[in-house]
């Protein structure tokens, strides 16, 4: 019974002692923080025309898509001239795809498809066949299909109801991908890992990881954010089970102290490493209110006076009093109690921040966006 007792203290002494540590860095996969040099999409886009639509097409003033509904009509051997094109039914609408490094002929992909003209709804429109183009000008898909909406308009003369975006739609496996991308990714005998935030630290971390992984040093870093691997002997011309190992590495990324702002939506964000040293702040909000009334002074009867408007003008200034608090950040707890004991908003944080800039007692980078 008192060796139970004795083991139950010790667990829960363990216990308290794991709580009242500091907490480190949450871990995190390499293939969240970094990507692979060659496994990308690729941009692919095109020009089509959307049918079948209730009305709510293109008018006669988009006349681009009177034209190609001329050429594509004269193509099916019917001659028509563009005067005699009235109808609203037809859209113009630009068609994108994002092409996986792995797609191969046969594959199948979604699409996206967006009005270029003055259309109003593509609600009930086909896509005609649209070849998809890459930035080397080959073609690399042909798309087709009924479009998908995610919403839906409704108007008459004296209203309108709209839901979400009706001139945006997709076209679910609508493109079949007739040429591949040429990247052999088995062949590499080299693979380049780019990471999402430059940092030395970082991406000193995971090329240690790496060659722990793998058992000898094969992998060595380029510069800040850019890291080289040579594939080992026992994975040449079979990379896919390097891949799935090296992508699930944990490691505990590190970042520079930085608190970033964006002014147009007064959100602030401050990084965890950011301090402050001990400074005394007194913030008080300025509000000056102009407000102009316009007065009218009337002559006295039979006075041949005139009426005239005189201005008035008043003028309110409010001045709030603040007291200087010490804030000293160790921590961004102490940091975040010691502004929010001087009532600082978003708003007032940003100009607080600038100030303790400019006096050098923030130790961080900071970016306004």
């Amino acid at each position: 019974m008192k060796r139970i007792q004795h083991i139950a203290a010790l667990l829960i002494f363990a216990f308290v002692m794991a709580a009242a540590l500091p907490q480190a860095a949450s871990a995190v996969r390499i293939k969240d923080i970094a990507d692979f040099g060659g496994v990308r999409d690729n941009q692919l886009v095109g020009y089509g025309l959307i049918t079948g639509l209730s009305g709510t097409g293109d008018s006669s003033s988009s006349t681009f898509t009177t034209r190609a509904v001329v050429n594509m009509l004269e193509k099916m051997g019917v001659s028509v001239s563009t005067r005699d094109i009235k109808s609203k039914n037809i859209a113009a609408v630009m068609v994108t795809a994002k092409l996986p490094v792995s797609a191969k002929p046969g594959s199948r992909i979604d699409v996206t498809v967006s009005s270029l003209g003055d259309a109003k709804s593509l609600l009930g429109g086909v896509l005609l066949m649209t070849p998809l183009k890459g930035i080397d000008g080959q073609v690399y898909g042909i798309a087709q299909g009924a479009v998908a909406i995610g919403g839906f308009s409704a108007e008459g003369k004296a209203a309108k109801v709209t839901k979400n975006i009706t001139t945006v739609g997709r076209i679910p496996n609508g493109m079949n991908v007739e040429r591949a991308v040429p990247f052999k990714f088995n062949s590499q005998n080299t693979l380049t890992l780019n990471m999402h935030n430059p940092d030395f630290s970082t991406t000193n971390q995971v090329v240690e990881s790496l060659n722990m992984a793998i058992g000898g040093n094969f992998a060595f870093a380029k510069d800040i954010s850019t890291i080289s691997l040579d594939v080992p002997p026992q994975y040449i011309n079979n990379i896919v089970p390097l891949m799935a190992a090296i992508e699930n590495i944990e490691v505990r990324p590190d970042q520079r102290a930085r608190v970033v702002v964006d002014e147009n939506t007064g959100t602030v964000v401050v990084g965890s490493n950011v301090t402050i040293s001990p400074v005394a702040i007194a913030h008080g909000s300025l509000q000056i209110v102009v407000q102009e009334d316009q007065k009218v002074s009337q002559p006295n009867p039979f006075s041949q006076g005139k009426t005239v408007t005189t201005p008035q003008t008043n003028v309110q200034v409010k001045e709030k009093n603040k007291r200087l608090v010490l804030v000293e950040g160790a921590t961004l707890k102490e940091l975040t109690e010691g502004l929010n004991a001087i009532g600082a908003t978003p708003r007032d944080l940003i100009s607080i921040l600038n100030a303790l800039k400019a006096a050098g007692a923030l130790h961080a980078e900071l970016e306004v966006i």
